[in-house]
């Protein structure tokens, strides 16, 4: 124990490798963005090795620092579990919850809002996940992953099957009569996705456009939603992500691809959810089936 450095140097150091961000890291431990930065380099000094690349605008992990992470925060999820077993969790416990930028602002916002008016004693914490190395950490109670559900060592439950279809601003649409229009127009693709603009324009007939239309290539579809906002191109977005009805995007067409990857909430295996937590992963299940049950209806309307 004596060689270990002081935890609060490695807490900043797990906090800001997850965020990227000496400024989130210190919002969320609860002290400046200099604090952080002067943890870091006093646990650089011990460690012997840098921990973070700093760019001018940004930070990146080292490869010892992507090797020593997991390890680190698998630790701090065994000591959060042991006090817990121990002494209970406390009943003002947080809810941590993990999900992409694109699920957190058009999927999750409206539903955390409702949650948080019928319950306004419960405490959030929403972090930030990009990468599919950056969850299955350990320190979040619930995730919101996309995939295929073949993850190891979790509890999980589907929110449902999903299609990806085209979006854009309302004066872009105006252009797009049928798909053969899009040869006019820029498609913006996100990377990391199973289904893509080639498979939606081989179903749509216009197969020919993916190797002749413009690209504009992102790695996060919450990018190629807001430059679709901005009329820049047509995004391929999936389809549960629209349910906000933002008036900056709409729908072309009613042709959508089906994929075999799907939203679902996860938690760890083994580990028993505290009461808060319960009661928001209980809650976002109810919205699914209630949304599961709304477009059922709407479904039998059209027929």
């Amino acid at each position: 124990m004596t060689r270990l450095p002081p935890l609060a140097w490695m807490q900043a150091f797990e906090a800001s490798a997850r965020h990227l961000s000496f400024t989130a890291a210190g919002a969320e431990l609860g002290v400046s963005q200099s604090a952080i930065s002067q943890r870091i380099r006093l646990l650089e000094d011990r460690l012997g090795q840098a921990l973070f690349i700093r760019h001018s605008q940004s930070i990146s992990l080292t490869d010892a620092a992507r090797a020593w992470l997991p390890g680190l925060q698998e630790g701090f999820s065994q000591l959060s579990m042991g006090t817990a077993e121990v002494f209970g969790p406390a009943s003002n416990t947080p809810v941590i919850l993990r999900a992409t930028p694109g699920v957190q602002q058009y999927w999750l916002a409206p539903r955390l809002g409702a949650f948080h008016r019928q319950h306004p004693d419960v405490e959030l914490r929403v972090v930030t996940a990009v990468w599919s190395q950056q969850f299955g950490t350990g320190d979040a109670d619930i995730e919101i992953r996309y995939g295929q559900g073949n993850w190891q060592d979790v509890q999980m439950q589907s929110l449902g099957h999903e299609v990806m279809t085209p979006i854009c601003a309302p004066q872009v649409a105006e252009k797009l009569a049928t798909p053969k229009d899009l040869a006019e127009q820029t498609l913006l693709h996100a990377t990391g996705f199973s289904a893509g603009w080639a498979g939606w324009l081989e179903a749509a007939g216009v197969a020919h456009l993916a190797s002749h239309a413009r690209r504009l290539v992102c790695d996060t579809q919450i990018m190629t939603l807001r430059l679709a906002a901005c009329g820049c191109g047509v995004a391929l977005a999936h389809r549960r992500l629209l349910e906000g009805h933002d008036p900056t995007l709409v729908i072309p067409f009613e042709i959508t691809l089906p994929t075999r990857e799907g939203f679902w909430l996860v938690r760890p295996q083994g580990r028993t959810l505290h009461k808060n937590a319960g009661l928001l992963w209980q809650w976002l299940a109810r919205q699914e089936q209630s949304q599961h049950d709304a477009c059922s209806t709407e479904a039998n309307d059209r027929r």
